[in-house]
């Protein structure tokens, strides 16, 4: 029988409600939750398929996931591209494919890295041209880490006294600097093994609670053009477990957030009917996997998405 094992953290309900949806199929699969102690070179992993909820705060499950996919293991998401990648980078991914995306800039960050001096930036120029870099942008806009998530460290500011108050807040993370959508309507959208989407109104000014209850829907055109868009971004990034983020201004979905590769998934925050669709379409997607057996990543993809220089 194969065997597919969930590795997570703090969640509470999708992680049981999963492994009890593939349990109860007729397939020849079974799930539970990872077990696992101190990981030896010669590790032989018992899981066809581990579905990664929480290696993005443990560098030990990292670590491990990459030696389990060294030795076949299907992991959802792939651990070395994961590791790889950065917010800053998929925007310029999907800016050379002609994918729209906001107007951003990356910041050295505001204070030295441990370990380094001012002699380690001799490369940089200081101090910046902060009003070109403003003109550019344009407020109001946002300062947000080059790779983060959960909403950390992420101010909207509306002006340049704005900016650097909140700027002198970062100390040495890695900032951007981005254009601010002034949207009409906002989408959120699972993408499941690059193919399965689900397209949600969300309207990120409501209270948490209530970002779900969104005054506005999307047009059959607008569906479709969403769910190619959705299914293109994933193909690029090799992300079998995504959500995307679209800030539509003058009918144009801006692709502003789609590096969520452990996204939110909890039945009292997506709400029950999506929750639903990403508990079944998840399920069925890795047992997909796990009939299809082992296999070690191959190459990355996004290099095929974009234009190359004559």
């Amino acid at each position: 029988m194969k065997k597919i094992g969930l590795l997570f953290g703090m969640e509470q309900s999708f992680p049981p409600a999963l492994v009890e949806e593939i349990n109860s199929r007729d397939a020849d699969v079974s799930a539970e939750f990872v077990k696992i102690g101190g990981i030896t070179l010669e590790e032989l992993f018992e899981y066809d398929v581990i579905l990664d909820r929480i290696s993005q705060d443990v560098p030990f499950y990292r670590a491990m996931l990459k030696i389990a996919a060294l030795n076949g293991v299907r992991v959802v998401n792939n651990p070395f591209w994961w590791s790889a990648d950065d917010k800053f980078f998929n925007y310029a991914i999907a800016h050379k494919s002609g994918i729209p995306v906001p107007k951003t800039v990356l910041l050295p960050s505001k204070e030295h890295p441990r370990d380094t001096t001012a002699e380690s930036f001799r490369n940089l120029m200081y101090p910046l041209n902060w009003q070109e870099i403003f003109d550019y942008v344009g407020f109001p806009s946002w300062l947000k880490p080059y790779d983060g998530g959960g909403w950390k460290h992420v101010y909207k500011v509306n002006s340049i006294d704005e900016f650097f108050e909140q700027y002198s807040q970062t100390e040495t993370i890695v900032m951007t600097l981005q254009e601010s959508i002034e949207f009409t309507e906002y989408y959120r959208c699972y993408c499941i093994g690059k193919k399965h989407v689900r397209i949600m109104p969300y309207e990120p000014r409501n209270p948490h609670h209530l970002r779900y209850k969104a005054g506005f829907a999307p047009t059959k055109a607008m569906l479709n053009t969403l769910t190619d868009l959705c299914i293109k971004i994933c193909q690029m990034l090799g992300y079998d477990f995504n959500t995307i983020e679209f800030a539509v201004r003058d009918g144009i979905p801006y692709a502003i957030d789609y590096m969520n590769p452990a996204p939110d998934a909890e039945r009292t925050s997506v709400q029950e009917d999506n929750f639903q669709w990403v508990l079944k379409t998840t399920a069925s997607f890795l047992i997909e996997l796990a009939e299809q057996g082992r296999a070690v990543p191959s190459q990355y993809t996004w290099s095929e998405f974009i234009g190359r220089p004559e």
